[in-house]
This record gives C-alpha cells, structure tokens and sequence, in this order.
C-alpha cells in the first residue's frame, strides 16, 4: 500500500511540474495551507480539549486507533491498529465487553520515539486520570468503568459526597482513603492492559458506541508516547498519588501547549490568540504530506476574513450564514451548501427557578408581575411555549431555509432518527387550549412575565427568543416577556445559578450514535438536565434513565432503533425543551484546494487529503 501511494505522489508532483509555468502563477502560497477563522485554540492537550478549534490541530498532529472511512461516520479503517475489531475477526468478545487491537510497528512519533502497545494503554489510562471538570474524559470512564466521573466513582466506594472530601485543606489525602484511592486505580489499571503487541480494553459493560470514541476525530482517544508525557512532567503511568494528576488546571498541564503524535503535521507554532502553524512529517508512516505547512489565523473581522479570501490570502475561512451572499459570485471560490451536521439546537424550560435574588423572574409569583420557581413544571405550560414556535418563518429567514425542524432529539444521519416522528408545529389554538389548562386557569387568567437571556452576537439565538416573546403577547397580552442580550460569561454564570428560566443552547455530536444526544437532552446524569432543576431529573429518572440505559445494552440496531423511537415519543409528550432546528453545513473554499471531503465527525480540516491546484 506504502509503495502504491509513492507511485501515485510521483504522478500528482509530475502533473505540478508540466502545469506550473501556467498555474502556479495563479494559485498564491502553492505549499501552504491557509485558513482564517474566528476559533481560539484552548489547549492543545488531546485528553483535556474539548472544542473544535483544539480538535483541529490536534486532529493533524495525533493520531487514533482507527479512523471514519472516508465520509462514512459508520465505517472504520486501521490506523494505529493494524485491524478494526469486529465479532467476526474474533476481537470483539464477551458479548462485547472485550476488544483487542494489534498494534503497528515501525511507527515513530515525531521526536523519533517508537509507539509501543505501553503507550497506547498509557494514553487511555492518562484520559480516565485526568478527568477536567467539564471535559471529555467521561466518554472512557463510561465505558471501561462504568462511572461517568472519577467523583461518581469515590462518591459510591469511598462513601463520600464529594472529591474534596478525600483530601485535607493542603491537598493531602486523608487517612483511611488509602486502600480505596488503591482499589480505584485497579480499576482503570485493569480496564486497557497489553498482552504481547496487542491491547486489550474490558468494559464495564456492552457499549454499542465504543469504537466511533476511538476513532480519529475524538480527541480522548489519542495516542500520546508514554516516555515523552514522563518527560514533560505528567503522570508517570504509576499508582503513588495519582490522584495528584486528576482535572489540572489548563496552562499547568504539561501538555497544555506541547504536541509529539505521529500525526501527519508537526507543531511549529502556537502564537496564542493570533495563529498555529504547523509543519509536514517527513517520516510519516503512510507518506508525507502533499502540502509542506498548515497556517489558521484567528481573524475576528469578517470583513478582513473576506479580503484575504477573495485575494487568495486565505483558502478557506469561516463565513457566517447571513454573509454568503457576499462571496456568491466572487471568481474562484468554491461553496458547498447541504452539507449533513449532527447538531441540534434546543430551548430548555427550568422546572425549579432560583427565585432569590433573580432578575429574571419578576415577582417570582404568578400574580401577572413575575412567575413562580415550578412554572414550568406545569405540562401545559410547556406544551403552551412548544406550540408558540413558528418554525416554517425561522428556518426561512434565519437559516435561508437551510436547516430542519427536528422531529426529536435524535438529529438526521443518525440511528434512531424517525422523520415520522412527532413534532410541534405552530398553532396558536393549541396553544391557547394549553395555556387554559395551566396551573387551573391561572396563566390565563392571571397572565406572567419573566425575561429570556441570549448571548450577544448570537442573532438566531436572539430572533428565536423573540419570535416567543411575540407570539406569546399576542396570544394574551398578560403574557409579557423580555429579551435581553448578554456577554457569554454572564449567561453561563446565570444558567449555573439556576437563575434562568428558559435557555437556549446547541449540542454537537461528540461520537455518532444516539446515545450521544439522549444522555445529555433527557437523562437525569445528562449535561442539560443539571440546569433543569431537580423535577426535571425526576421526571428523566422516571420516564427516560430507564430506556436510555436498556438502549445501551443491546447490540442489534432494530432493537436500539425501535427504543430511540420510544424515548423521543415520550420526549414529545412531556415537552422538556423546544427543538428549534438542524443546520445544514456550508463549505467555502478557493478553488484551487483539492483533495478535500466531508465527513461531519471531523473537528476541522483533514490536511493530509488536500493541495493546491487549478487542475
């Protein structure tokens, strides 16, 4: 395979040659890829990113076990595996609660180290350790532990009601935590183990997900050089205090800005707030590079980002949805619209508002000046606000008829998504039938008023928010809300308090499976549940936790199918949140940049697939 691909780069550099004297004079910076974009990095530590700004760079320079096929997001390839475990080829056993995976040799990682299966166990080992609050390591400790948190886990076999409890106010571990900080790192010692040159992965339990959270384009499951991470400081791969290397804090994490895969691309340069630049692996196992370098630009300005791309300064950028008209007929530029996304975006009620001191609730009664905590408690009231949404005019005017009105949690693309589902549709009659049998006749009666927060700058997040507001004065005009834009860090600092009453926010797909959109909209461990209030995690605790979990075990995908068909079913019925919409994706791009492909688990570009070209 090794020797067909350097045929083949031989054809690609002749080509280059005979049309240079005609192309190169068109196509600006031949070896350099450029992209401007308005992402910051935030770390460049695969176990601890969890965006895709950091994904991206982190997608070139490391790499998985495995990897999406091309655009499929259901088929797998090897990569630093040498097969892709299956029940047939005997590496899926136990009824899928074992996977082995043979390691490839001769692979070296950028600083001229050989991966080794002990860096592979290393590197998982190190994800489920480090644990970041608000991180991605719960897609491996789920899995292999069985617990979503190294806090879950000390919580149930230390007795405790929280990690802190563990340790003393200098940070040392309490007498008596010994024995179980010992029994806990058995576990994650256990759960990956080498077995000659293979690995081998014991699960909790059967999860129909675990190879897409291996594969590349999920950052946790990088593999990292053992001798390398020692070197930088970070865990040993020991079980003495390993506790001391749980959720670091950003710029003290060894690996916050340092990278050694052996990726594709090596890093150059992490300019913070300004560019990444990284460099083509002359030694990489499947072939160099076509392109020598990669550069992203952080450039906030739309205005600036349209000038470098029209003069070819830029060969792709990031265009906001309102500004394509702009480009549409600008010569060399390449778009690509429709493209499937595997994120929703959603409105979520809170069943238990924090009334003290919150601005947003007005008197914090239903007297017609403010609304009580449990308002939205009430069904209809939740149906009430389901049936207020016009999505036909949103999806229009906001999206230019570019997105879809999801039919239930589950987005298009993935297992479980039933275009049949049932939906809310605009209907001022059903609204008012819902809003009559709130709180007895109350709502009607009495009317509320309370206030929704966006985050500025978010316009369809705006619009969506005041597409509500009026239609719900014009359904009664006792019926008063404000819409009222804020800086992100006050939005996330009032949604943790609890303060807001209804929210808006997106999910994107970490791996795709449904599972990966149930858990955090609907069960009662979920990420969304948490700012619902606690009568909204009872009602996940009674109605989905216990089809959530019954999915999970089972292997054949009719059966997980028809149980996704259910819970959204009783997703309709119960009307937690408002499901506004499903983007559709748009690719911009110069022209002259081949070899690119879409596959929407990919946390930015594949630069090992493209080069420059008019041909």
């Amino acid at each position: 395979m090794k020797k067909f691909s350097l045929v083949k780069w031989f054809f690609v550099l002749s080509l280059t040659f005979i049309f240079s004297i005609n192309v190169f004079a068109e196509v600006k910076n031949p070896d350099t890829i450029i992209v401007a974009t308005i992402g910051d990095v935030h770390t460049l530590d695969p176990h601890f990113a969890y965006d895709t700004a950091s994904g991206e760079i982190i997608y070139n320079v490391y790499e998985n076990l495995i990897a999406y096929k091309g655009e499929s997001v259901t088929e797998f390839i090897p990569l630093l595996a040498t097969e892709v475990p299956t029940v047939e080829n005997g590496l899926i056993r136990d009824n899928g609660r074992t996977y082995i995976f043979p390691i490839r040799k001769g692979v070296k990682f950028h600083n001229g180290y050989e991966l080794t299966p002990e860096d592979v166990a290393y590197s998982f080992k190190r994800c489920m350790i480090l644990d970041r609050t608000g991180g991605p390591s719960w897609m491996i400790l789920d899995p292999l532990l069985g617990y979503e948190s190294l806090e879950d886990l000390v919580r149930d076999k230390a007795k405790v009601s929280s990690w802190g409890d563990l340790f003393t106010e200098d940070g040392k571990l309490k007498p008596g935590f010994e024995k179980v900080m010992r029994e806990i790192y058995d576990m994650i010692d256990k759960a990956v183990e080498v077995q000659g040159d293979k690995v081998v992965f014991r699960l909790a339990k059967p999860y129909p997900p675990f190879l897409n959270i291996l594969a590349q384009g999920a950052s946790w499951s990088a593999i990292l050089s053992k001798r390398w991470c020692i070197e930088q400081g970070d865990w040993p791969g020991t079980p003495e205090e390993w506790w001391k290397y749980r959720d670091p804090q950003r710029e003290k994490d060894p690996l916050y800005e340092r990278m050694n895969g052996t990726g594709p691309f090596k890093l150059v340069e992490w300019k913070k707030g300004e560019y990444v630049k990284l460099e083509r692996n002359e030694n990489y196992w499947r072939g160099p590079a076509k392109v020598k370098y990669v550069l992203i630009k952080k450039v906030d300005e739309w205005a600036t980002r349209r000038m470098l791309l029209e003069n070819g300064d830029a060969d792709a950028v990031y265009v906001p949805r309102q500004y394509l008209p702009q480009i549409e007929k600008m010569k060399g530029i390449r778009i690509i619209r429709g493209l499937p996304t595997l994120a929703i975006q959603a409105a979520l009620f809170n069943l238990n508002i924090k009334i003290e001191g919150n601005p947003y609730v007005g008197s914090g009664k239903l007297d017609g000046e403010g609304i009580p905590s449990d308002f939205f408690n009430d069904i209809h009231v939740r149906r009430g606000f389901c049936y207020l949404f016009d999505w036909d005019t949103y999806i229009k005017e906001v999206w230019n008829g570019e997105a879809l009105q999801p039919t239930g949690i589950v987005p298009k693309g993935l297992l479980g998504y039933n275009p049949d589902g049932p939906k809310y549709s605009f209907n001022m009659e059903k609204a008012k039938e819902e809003f009559m049998k709130a709180w007895n006749g109350e709502v009607w009666k009495k009317g509320f008023k309370f206030t929704i927060l966006y985050n500025a700058g978010n316009e369809e997040r705006k619009i969506a928010a005041e597409m509500l507001a009026r239609n719900a004065r014009k359904l009664n005009p006792k019926f008063r809300i404000e819409v009222r834009g804020v800086q992100w860090s006050t939005y996330l600092s009032d949604l943790t308090k609890g303060n807001l009453p209804l929210f808006i926010m997106g999910w994107l797909a970490d791996y795709p499976d449904p599972h990966n959109f149930v858990q955090p909209f609907l069960s009662s461990r979920g990420a969304f549940m948490a700012y619902q209030g606690k009568n909204a995690i009872e009602l996940a605790k009674r109605e989905f936790d216990p089809l959530i979990e019954k999915a999970m075990t089972i292997g054949d995908s009719k059966e997980r199918e028809k149980i996704y068909f259910e819970i959204q079913k009783k997703e309709h019925e119960y009307a937690p949140h408002i499901l506004l919409h499903q983007a559709m994706g748009v690719h911009v791009s110069r022209t002259w940049i081949k070899g690119w492909y879409y596959n929407p688990m990919r946390p930015g570009g594949d630069f090992y697939s493209l080069y420059k070209s008019e041909e």
